[in-house]
C-alpha cells in the first residue's frame, strides 16, 4: 500500500512538473537598442523644385504675323545676339489715332521704368560696396578677435545675397533696355508707314526654356512666345507648413536628396516669403502653406539639373554634435511623462525620461539614462513592467 501511494504521487509529482513547464509564461521576444552618444540633426523635410532665379518672357511687340519659331526648348541663346523670333507688323494704316496714342505712351512707360532699374542697379551697387567694405572691417577685427565669427558669416551672407542682387538688377536693366527698343520700334513703324519685319532678341544670355508659340500665326500684341533663362542660376522654392516655417530662418543650412545622385547636395535658405496661402492636401485637407526659398551652395548645372525639377530638401533648423539620444521608437507615454523600458536582468523595467530635441528617427535624452544601457525599440503589448524579455 505504502508502495503505492509513493508511486502515484511521484506520477503526480511528475505531471505536475511538466504542465508548469509547458504553461509557464515564456520571455517576450523584443528589439534591443543600445543608448549612446553622437550628432543629432532637427530637419524640416518637404518636396521642393528647381526653377530659373530671373525667367524672361519674349512677347509680341504688336500685332502682326509671326514667322515660324525654329528654335527649340536647350538652344542658347546669348543677350541682343540671338534673333528669337522674327515678326512682321500688321498693316500701319489700320492704326487709329488711340493705337498711335497708346504706343507713345508705351514708350515714355518703357522710359520710365529703363530709369527705375537703373536707380536700383545703382543702389544695389552701392549697398554691396558698403557691404564689402564692412566685411573687410569685421575680418580685421575677428583676426584681433574682437567681433565673433558669426558676425562676419553673417556679413558674408550679406554680400553674395546684395551680389545676386546686383546680377539681377543688370538683368533687368537689360529687359528695360530692350522693351524700351522693341515699344520705340513699334511706334516708328506705326509713323513710317512701312510693314518691314522686326527681330526680336533674346534679352539675356541663357537657353531657351519654353517654346510657347511655335507655328506660324498671326498675334495680338503681347502675345507670349518663347520662354528664356539662365539655367546656369537655380534655386529652389519648397511650400511649407505654416507651422513648420516659424522654425525656419534664412541662412540654415539645407541637404538637397532625391535629385537623381548618390550623395546629398547642399544649400541655404535664402529667403521665406512673408506671405503664406492656402492648398489643398492630396488627402483633401486644407493647410496654410509658406514659400520658402534655397539657394545651392555649389552651381547644380554640372550635375544635369535643369528647370522644374524635384527635390526633397532638408532643413536643418538645430544640430549638435554630441548628445545622448535613443531612437523615437523607443519611446512610449507614461501618463504626462516619456518613458522607455530599459533591460535589466532580462526584464523590461519602465523608466521615465526627460527629452530635449526631436529629429525624425532619434530624440534627445536629458536626464533618466545613461550611455550603454539597454533599451526596447518598437515594445508591444505584451511588454509590461517586470516582464521577461529576450532579444528578438
Amino acid at each position: 500500500m505504502t508502495k503505492r501511494l509513493i508511486k502515484t504521487a511521484l506520477v503526480i509529482a511528475i505531471v505536475l512538473a511538466v504542465g508548469f513547464w509547458a504553461f509557464r509564461p515564456g520571455a517576450v521576444p523584443a528589439d534591443f537598442a543600445t543608448v549612446g552618444r553622437g550628432p543629432l540633426q532637427v530637419t524640416v523635410n518637404e518636396e521642393g523644385r528647381t526653377r530659373v532665379r530671373d525667367r524672361y518672357i519674349v512677347s509680341a511687340p504688336l500685332p502682326g504675323r509671326m514667322t515660324r519659331i525654329e528654335l527649340e526648348p536647350g538652344d542658347p541663346v546669348v543677350a541682343g545676339k540671338t534673333v528669337v523670333a522674327r515678326f512682321q507688323p500688321s498693316d500701319p494704316a489700320l492704326l487709329d489715332v488711340r493705337t498711335r496714342a497708346e504706343l507713345e505712351a508705351r514708350v515714355k512707360a518703357a522710359e520710365s521704368a529703363l530709369g527705375g532699374a537703373r536707380a536700383d542697379q545703382e543702389r544695389v551697387r552701392a549697398e554691396l560696396t558698403f557691404a564689402e567694405s564692412e566685411l573687410k572691417r569685421l575680418r580685421r577685427l575677428v583676426e584681433e578677435k574682437v567681433v565673433a565669427r558669426r558676425e562676419v558669416e553673417a556679413a558674408e551672407l550679406q554680400a553674395d545675397a546684395l551680389a545676386r542682387a546686383v546680377q539681377s538688377a543688370g538683368f533687368a536693366v537689360s529687359t528695360a533696355e530692350h522693351q524700351l527698343a522693341l515699344a520705340r520700334a513699334g511706334l516708328i513703324q506705326a509713323r513710317g508707314g512701312k510693314t518691314t519685319a522686326i527681330a526680336l532678341y533674346s534679352p539675356v544670355d541663357g537657353v531657351v526654356l519654353r517654346r510657347l508659340q511655335e507655328s506660324e500665326a498671326v498675334v495680338p500684341m503681347g502675345q507670349a512666345l518663347l520662354e528664356v533663362g539662365n539655367v546656369g542660376d537655380l534655386e529652389i522654392v519648397t511650400d511649407l507648413l505654416s507651422s513648420a516655417a516659424v522654425r525656419v530662418q534664412p541662412g540654415q543650412p539645407v541637404l538637397i536628396e532625391q535629385w537623381g545622385g548618390d550623395q546629398p547636395l547642399r544649400g541655404r535658405v535664402r529667403l521665406v516669403e512673408p506671405s503664406g496661402f492656402t492648398k489643398i492636401s492630396a488627402l483633401g485637407v486644407e493647410e496654410q502653406r509658406v514659400n520658402a526659398i534655397i539657394d545651392f551652395d555649389e552651381p547644380p548645372t554640372a550635375r544635369g539639373i535643369g528647370d522644374g525639377y524635384r527635390v526633397e530638401v532638408r532643413i536643418i533648423v538645430w544640430a549638435r554634435e554630441d548628445v545622448l539620444k535613443v531612437p523615437t521608437s523607443s519611446l512610449f507615454r507614461r501618463g504626462a511623462d516619456w518613458a522607455v523600458y530599459l533591460v535589466e536582468n532580462d526584464r523590461a523595467v519602465a523608466r521615465t525620461v526627460q527629452t530635449g530635441q526631436r529629429g525624425g528617427l532619434e530624440a534627445e535624452i536629458t536626464s533618466g539614462l545613461s550611455g550603454g544601457e539597454r533599451i526596447i525599440v518598437y515594445p508591444s503589448d505584451a511588454v509590461t513592467e517586470g516582464v521577461k524579455v529576450m532579444k528578438r
